[in-house]
């Protein structure tokens, strides 16, 4: 009994004592591990702030060089817009000498020409004064040419329209002599078939008149077979002769 209760306060013991030093590594383990946290968070600002700091100074440095494109920029922006009014001035300026000059030009061109006109309408007349009585001579004769030859067409003219006439006239003969025999030869044809049609029409007349004779003939001769016939029917129911004849009838074809 002394033993077991020695042995259970032993292994009592051994157990407390396990489980204080777990405890203990388990702290020693968390502050390790938060040493390493705080550490490593420490690190991490510090990167950051060095980033911020690079960034601000990059930026100041871009904000140095876009100020001092900027104003190279607008130097030259200025520089051109005088260059361009400079242009635009000689532009002007050349197209205003270009105006000046062609109306000096066309101002000389309308004197000349003027002046040609003039001098030509005065050589004209001296030469239309010197030469008066042969242009009318000209003139006259000129006049007369055009009216012989108005004379000639209007003669060949109207000898055309003559000639058309003519043969006009001689074509409306023609068509109406052209009618005249169409007209008799229809009434040459119409004739015949009205001739045809009464001798046809007198041909079946008279056959209509002879099948009537024929047709008549016939009934007689029948009517006359009929009386014989009932004669002899008499005859012998009158026992008038001794013989009875034999019946016999007969009839007349065509």
């Amino acid at each position: 009994m002394g033993k077991s209760r020695s042995r259970s306060r032993s292994a009592s013991k051994v157990s407390k004592s396990s489980t204080k030093h777990r405890s203990k590594h388990k702290k020693r383990r968390t502050r390790s591990r938060s040493t390493s946290r705080d550490k490593n968070h420490t690190h991490r600002r510090s990167r950051l702030r060095s980033k911020s700091r690079d960034r601000e100074r990059k930026k100041a440095r871009r904000r140095s060089a876009s100020s001092s494109s900027s104003s190279s920029d607008d130097d030259l922006i200025i520089r051109a817009k005088r260059r361009e009014e400079e242009e635009k001035k000689l532009e002007l300026e050349r197209q205003r000498l270009q105006r000046q000059k062609e109306l000096e030009e066309k101002l000389i061109e309308e004197e000349v020409a003027r002046r040609v006109e003039e001098l030509v309408a005065k050589r004209v007349a001296e030469e239309l004064e010197k030469r008066k009585d042969e242009i009318e001579a000209e003139v006259r004769r000129r006049v007369e040419e055009a009216k012989q030859i108005m004379e000639k067409q209007m003669l060949l003219e109207l000898e055309h329209q003559r000639a058309s006439e003519i043969e006009s006239q001689k074509r409306k003969e023609d068509e109406e002599r052209q009618k005249r025999l169409d007209l008799e030869r229809i009434m040459e044809e119409n004739n015949r078939k009205i001739e045809q049609a009464q001798r046809k029409l007198a041909e079946e007349q008279l056959k209509l008149v002879e099948d009537q004779r024929k047709m008549l003939e016939e009934k007689q001769k029948l009517e006359e077979e009929v009386r014989h016939q009932t004669r002899r029917e008499q005859e012998v129911i009158l026992n008038k002769k001794n013989a009875r004849p034999k019946l016999s009838f007969s009839l007349g074809g065509k």
